[in-house]
């Protein structure tokens, strides 16, 4: 397969973005948009062999990690710059007609960018993993801190209290709890592009916070719930029954949005692509058909 590779101009800064497959009249391309904020595109090379069905894949670092660039200035980390980044990618690869694929704070930024800028051009949405309100990811985080054993619990509660992210226990502790509701540690193991550096802990510790629990960064106040209403595109939900994304948060996502579909993988954590590949990609492949059989009837 075609890949391209290339590095999009943005505002003093370069985003750069990865395209797979060729592209074809007959189906829109798909648009990943990653995780973090702070991860990059890495993970969404697992999906490289779907270009095989003639649908292109395109894929992005955000600006702050991965091989875009990483701001010394802090104030460029929040939503709206990523936001803006977006809006400005579509144009300069000139994706008019594109289905867009977001996971965890991907598919967050996709709700603000459809309830925001009421974008063209939008064939289908899907939604894996994501919030619409962070103040009630912090309350179900805190709910699954429960399931830990009493000394991951009080390691965590104890650096809660302090602000002290950076004790042998508490990292442990954080660990585990990571690896029961996101994904394992890469190791010698883990497919390739897992095992390279997202390059994006400052814009992890700038926008989210230390953890997946104490989020005092600067989409801390991200609520777009009583929005979802405005989104009259199609729209697949989607979560994993061990995932940081919890069925309610994901019903709560579904619930606001108009004729939304919901997909749970029942075996999967927080990223269904690796922990139920082809499940996954079944997932997508038959939404997506459904979209050509809207058009076509």
């Amino acid at each position: 397969m075609k890949i391209q590779e290339g590095y999009m101009p943005f505002h003093q800064y370069q985003t750069y973005y990865r395209i797979v497959g060729e592209p074809s009249q007959g189906k829109a391309p798909l648009l990943l948009i990653h995780g973090g904020p702070g991860s990059s595109h890495n993970y969404f090379e697992l999906m490289d062999d779907y270009a095989k069905t003639g649908r292109q894949l395109i894929m992005y670092d955000q600006v702050g990690c991965g091989k875009s660039s990483i701001p010394d200035d802090e104030s460029i980390y929040v939503k709206e710059t990523w936001a803006a980044e977006l809006v400005a990618l579509r144009k300069y690869l000139h994706l008019d007609q594109v289905h867009l694929l977001g996971q965890s704070w991907g598919g967050m930024l996709e709700m603000y960018y459809l309830t925001t800028f009421d974008p063209q051009g939008i064939k289908s949405v899907m939604i894996n993993g994501s919030p619409a309100s962070i103040k009630l990811w912090v309350k179900e985080q805190h709910r699954l801190l429960k399931y830990l054993s009493y000394e991951d619990r009080q390691a965590i509660a104890e650096a809660e209290r302090t602000g002290n992210f950076s004790g042998p226990k508490y990292l442990a502790a954080n660990d585990r709890y990571m690896e029961r509701y996101c994904w394992d540690d890469p190791d010698q193991n883990s497919p390739e592009p897992l095992r390279r550096p997202t390059n994006g802990k400052k814009a992890s510790l700038i926008a989210e916070g230390p953890n997946e629990f104490t989020e005092n960064g600067t989409i801390s106040d991200f609520d777009v719930t009583d929005e979802l209403k405005k989104i009259h595109v199609p729209v697949l939900v989607t979560n994993g029954t061990d995932d940081l994304c919890t069925p309610l948060i994901a019903k709560t996502v579904y619930d606001h949005i108009p004729g939304a579909k919901w997909h749970l993988f029942a075996n999967s954590r927080h990223l269904a692509l690796l922990d139920q590949h082809d499940e996954f990609i079944q997932v997508l492949d038959q939404w997506l058909k459904e979209m050509i059989d809207q058009l076509t009837n």
